[in-house]
């Protein structure tokens, strides 16, 4: 049976995203990409994962930026491996700075290209922070990786993340990977996911 692998796209993109799309190319013929478009409530998004977890049965999970963060939080619930692009492990503090209405970066399948911040959202992601580390345990330690750009200047949280994980890789790339650097960094590591951990 084909792998399949869940992409979980940052704040601001979307299902269509490039990462989402370069995976999609790079893993043509050896693997399915599922990238929907997230919810933009947290608890909302993680209820929206779980689902569907439950629907699609991924291999593994990747994201990048706040799809990372939400997807430690399912993998630690469910034990899928999962890849952690620069996850931002404080979301709060990001949209804090950020409150107003924003455009979308990439196109959403609902046609909607708007978001707005407010403090109620804030408040949400502060309220699920407190909980990220709830469900993680010793036998996953080695299953879910961190993968840290070293010119990221959004998000700074190795340290964090190494106190709950045990696998740290870097690129030498931003906060948003390149279609290159998802090539030659992502793509490998989420092979050697696969190949490490076969769930089916």
């Amino acid at each position: 049976m084909t792998p399949k692998i869940l992409f979980l796209h940052g704040f601001f993109a979307s299902g269509a995203c490039m990462p989402a799309q370069t995976l999609t190319h790079y893993f043509a013929g050896k693997a399915s990409v599922v990238a929907p478009d997230l919810p933009v409530h947290p608890r909302e998004a993680v209820a929206f994962i779980r689902q569907l977890c439950t629907r699609e049965q991924p291999d593994v999970l990747a994201g990048n930026s706040n799809g990372s963060f939400l997807a430690q939080i399912v993998a630690s619930e469910t034990g899928l491996p999962a890849l952690l692009g620069n996850p931002h492990l404080d979301m709060a503090s990001f949209l804090a700075e950020r409150i107003g209405t924003h455009t979308y970066k990439s196109p959403r399948a609902d046609g909607n290209q708007q978001l707005t911040i407010d403090q109620a959202l804030i408040d949400e992601f502060a309220d699920l922070q407190q909980h990220q580390w709830d469900h993680c345990r010793p036998e996953n330690r080695d299953k879910v990786w961190g993968l840290f750009g070293e010119k990221d200047t959004v998000a700074h949280y190795e340290p964090l993340f190494r106190e709950h994980y045990s696998h740290i890789f870097h690129f030498p790339g931003a906060h948003t990977p390149t279609a290159e650097e998802v090539t030659e960094y992502y793509a490998p590591l989420l092979e050697q996911l696969l190949g490490c951990y076969t769930l089916r």
